[in-house]
């Protein structure tokens, strides 16, 4: 025990044992509905469910262990929501890439995303972003995780010709709100746990629904265990996505991927304090590292490509300081090799207060903008904004750093654009070129 607490150096980190425990449960319940959601989107590319659950809590535990050990940040790696969707609908779909291939698409962006990061000798790319922008991506991925949050519970659904609207109030919608409520209640109480605790009770308010109430039950006995199928290990082609045809997809997948991590460390780093004595997110670079490795790592075992989760702030917040709460949810992803059945018991109406809090307590930066500065209180609205609209921490980053710059051009103030911004905005109009291009 003594040797763990060195390793992680929770003593200057202000962390201790029980608490990192804690928080990587948190972080775990928050992010796991991945595991079922994802061989259900990645099916639409012909991928077999049952194989591509097992790549995905393959990538999910190995990722986030290897980012707890070596960047000794909570910051828990799984399958990108926007991520897979952009490996099924742009690339296998829109460019009709056989998923093997497009297995090796995504191995050879995680390798060329290690090489980037292995030869910057520099603080790779984090000093030369403006600190409002840093504020930005926080706020907007604040508000995206929130709306998840709200989507998943019910009370937001997709309006007819477009849009969100507040959906009816149905048992399973006021099981949310009561569960909100139990959650923010033992928040403030300063319960310790509270995430958890409101997880516990949110699951069993909501074992009624589909049996007392309601048509549909929301919490699911589907058996407690299932064999893993590991039939997608190793069956990326490498030699085909060699091919000149597919680089313009390796490098879509390379910004894409480096985007949204790069944000989301950024993002948690500022709304969780975990900064070092420059007032920068620490251990950046080798963050970005395990999320380089973690990409590579998915197109091997047969997964979407993976990228730092912002669900990692509900861990944070919930006490998490150090890699150890990366670690603690990493291994709790591996029994799930087995037991992927039992995901079905917490229901998304239990983990959807967590996420909304979680947002709630992202937008902390917004104290800092000075919104007397224009120049800057419009990129990073911008960013802030279009994060949650879009539903892609990606374009959130893309826009706000491209507004940044033309708004610095337009009032005079060339020398507030740092050369790093302006390669940010080259790689940021190449990937949305591409992205543009892959649709038709």
């Amino acid at each position: 025990m003594v040797r763990l607490t060195d390793y992680f150096d929770m003593r200057n980190s202000g962390a201790d044992l029980p608490t990192e425990v804690i928080a990587g449960i948190t972080t775990f319940l928050s992010a796991m509905y991945i595991i079922v959601v994802n061989p259900a989107i990645l099916a639409e590319a012909g991928i077999a469910p049952a194989a591509s659950l097992t790549a995905t809590v393959l990538v999910s535990a190995f990722s986030s262990i290897l980012m707890g050990v070596y960047a000794k940040t909570p910051l828990v790696i799984a399958p990108g929501m926007s991520l897979n969707h952009m490996f099924v609908t742009l690339i296998v779909g829109a460019q009709g890439v056989p998923y093997e291939t497009a297995l090796g698409c995504v191995f050879y962006s995680g390798a060329i995303y290690l090489l980037l990061i292995v030869f910057d000798r520099r603080r790779l790319l984090i000093s030369g972003v403006p600190r409002m922008l840093r504020y930005g991506f926080a706020g907007g991925i604040g508000l995206f995780i929130a709306l998840i949050g709200m989507k998943a519970s019910g009370l937001l659904v997709a309006r007819t010709g477009g849009g969100l609207a507040i959906g009816d109030l149905t048992p399973a919608v006021i099981s949310f709100l009561a569960c909100f409520v139990i959650t923010a209640g033992l928040v403030v109480r300063k319960i310790k746990g509270a995430f958890i605790w409101g997880v516990l009770i949110s699951t069993i308010i909501a074992l009624p629904i589909g049996r007392w109430w309601d048509d549909v039950p929301v919490v699911i006995w589907q058996g407690w265990w299932a064999p893993p199928d590991f039939s997608l290990l190793g069956r990326l082609d490498l030699i085909g996505a060699a091919g000149m045809m597919h680089l313009p997809v390796i490098i879509v997948l390379v910004f894409s991927s480096f985007f949204d991590s790069y944000s989301t460390c950024v993002g948690v780093g500022e709304a969780g304090d975990l900064v070092d004595e420059h007032g920068e997110p620490v251990a950046v670079r080798e963050s970005l590292t395990c999320n380089a490795i973690a990409v590579a790592l998915s197109g091997i075992v047969g997964a979407s490509p993976a990228t730092a989760y912002i669900e990692s702030y509900t861990g944070v917040r919930a006490g998490g300081r150090t890699g150890l709460t990366a670690v603690v949810a990493g291994l709790l992803f591996l029994p799930f090799l087995f037991l992927s059945p039992l995901v079905a018991l917490v229901p998304p109406i239990a983990t959807a207060p967590l996420l909304v809090l979680a947002g709630v307590f992202m937008l902390k930066p917004l104290i800092y903008v000075r919104w007397e500065r224009f120049d800057e209180a419009v990129p990073f609205f911008v960013a802030m904004i279009i994060m949650p609209l879009s539903q892609s921490i990606t374009q959130g980053a893309i826009w706000g750093l491209l507004s940044w710059t033309a708004i610095k051009a337009a009032g005079g103030r060339f020398r507030q654009i740092s050369w790093i911004v302006i390669v940010l905005d080259l790689m940021a109009v190449f990937l949305l070129a591409n992205m543009e291009t892959f649709k038709h």
